[in-house]
């Protein structure tokens, strides 16, 4: 029988990882962008980003608060499986949690990404990292496949939705008054190109907004730290603010982190810090909604996703157009192929 023959037997929580104290913060982001091209400045800057927070992101907290959730979920609604979280640049390691899930008799694992869109380091990237996993832990390592992005659940719309409208009345504004910006982390052109980060980014931001009644919304991007001459997605959300006040006086603005499932550090600092300081300069009303946490529609969501790939699930919900996304990336999906600046003339 081959390992992926075997039944689903437990359950793994995958995520980015984050600092737990000062002494955290370097070498944290020193694997974080190891092998990448961002200026050393630009990581000092970011250093100084988590300082400011004591040191501390939130992010793997409010894993552990998610991985209790998602417990109990399971046991609620009858899935038996043992559940694990591993992360790809703090403790929890990869390797260590395989090996952990190795000695207690694993050998085939659905794992849930914490990463709603397809793009190269919010899904191929992770797969990677759990290959390289596997090859250290070595023979027995468990076998460990994914659910589906969830983009375009229904629980997950209408979990931002209904986090939109709280935002809405914490600002005493109507939907149809109301200017929305859905805000999603940057990534370089070379990644985007070769994924549909953008195509579902926009496909949930119009569901949320059609679902609160919102009239007036865009996309915009936070938190790039390539280099200046490497092209990424755009425009900024701070930007966006500025041009919008300037076009036409903003008044009342609410921010859809729809990018992040959870309140990390580029939320923190990148809306609650830069943004909210220039919507306060310029006088403007600013609303941040709150990410899906641990919220009961977004846990559930992720048991409904489990539940289609181990057998207990029939029908695959997705709103809007594009469907429920596929189960098995296909070889090709999320390639990434860096944009070179082009060469200077001599």
């Amino acid at each position: 029988m081959s390992d992926q023959d075997l039944p689903y037997d437990s359950f793994l929580l995958v995520s980015f990882g984050g600092p737990e104290g000062p002494e955290d913060v370097m070498p944290f982001l020193e694997n974080v962008l190891r092998g990448k091209n961002v200026p050393r400045e630009r990581m000092l800057e970011v250093a100084e980003h988590y300082k400011s927070f004591g040191g501390v992101s939130p992010i793997n907290e409010q894993n552990r608060q998610l991985l209790a959730a998602i417990k109990t979920e399971f046991e609620s609604n009858g899935i038996d499986l043992p559940v694990y979280w591993g992360n790809r640049n703090w403790h929890p390691l990869f390797p260590d949690t395989l090996r952990q899930m190795k000695e207690d008799g694993c050998k085939r694992a659905i794992a849930f990404f914490t990463s709603m869109f397809s793009c190269y380091s919010g899904c191929r990237q992770y797969r990677e990292n759990i290959i390289a996993a596997q090859e250290e832990v070595g023979e027995g390592a468990p076998l460990v496949e994914k659910v589906r992005m969830g983009f375009n659940h229904p629980d997950f719309i209408e979990t931002m939705a209904s986090s939109v409208r709280r935002s809405l009345a914490e600002l005493e504004t109507e939907p149809g008054a109301a200017t929305v910006l859905f805000t999603a982390h940057s990534i370089p052109m070379g990644m985007a190109d070769n994924c549909d980060y953008v195509k579902q980014l926009h496909e949930a931001s119009r569901l949320v907004a059609e679902a609160v009644g919102v009239e007036t919304w865009r996309l915009v991007y936070q938190s790039r730290s390539g280099p200046p001459q490497q092209p990424w997605l755009e425009p900024d959300v701070c930007d966006t603010i500025a041009e919008m006040d300037d076009a036409e006086k903003l008044n009342q603005l609410v921010i859809v982190p729809i990018g992040f499932v959870s309140d990390h550090m580029e939320v923190l600092y990148d809306l609650d810090d830069e943004a909210a300081t220039l919507c306060r300069e310029r006088g403007i009303k600013m609303g941040r909604a709150a990410t899906p946490g641990i919220s009961a529609g977004f846990v559930s969501m992720i048991r409904k996703l489990v539940e289609e790939r181990i057998g207990l699930r029939q029908q695959k919900d997705a709103a809007g157009m594009l469907g429920p996304w596929h189960d098995v990336c296909p070889s090709d999906c999320c390639l990434y192929t860096p944009r070179r600046p082009p060469s200077r003339a001599r």
